[in-house]
């Protein structure tokens, strides 16, 4: 799908230290309704932090929900992450099978929009 509704989607990124931080945190994204699907990854990092270079494992989330509503998911993840300066970056969804984008848009409608079935 292209257009004005892709144009609506996005994908969050956010890495966590513990898988159980993470399950939590992409729980309550979807609970509260601002994502339709969180996928958590496990992955090794490498980064510097404070001068020293770092290879850590984490666990990425990448987090489906609506344009709009990235200020909403920033500060959600702002206020339950553990890390210092945690990773939220917003990705844009170019395009994209009308079906799922159609579901995910209805998945993080604000004001608690039912999905319709994907």
């Amino acid at each position: 799908m292209t257009g004005a509704s892709a144009d609506q989607a996005c994908v969050v990124t956010t890495a966590l230290g513990t898988e159980d931080e993470a399950d939590s945190l992409a729980a309550a994204l979807v609970e509260a309704g601002l994502a339709a699907c969180v996928q958590v990854v496990h992955v090794r990092s490498f980064y510097r932090w404070e001068g020293e270079l770092r290879r850590e494992p984490e666990w990425l989330l990448l987090i489906k929900t609506r344009s709009a509503r990235f200020s909403e998911v920033e500060a959600f993840i702002r206020g339950r992450h553990s890390y210092e300066l945690p990773e939220v970056l917003q990705l844009p969804v170019a395009g994209g099978a009308p079906d799922y984008l159609r579901w995910l848009l209805d998945a993080t409608a604000t004001g608690g929009a039912k999905p319709r079935q994907a």
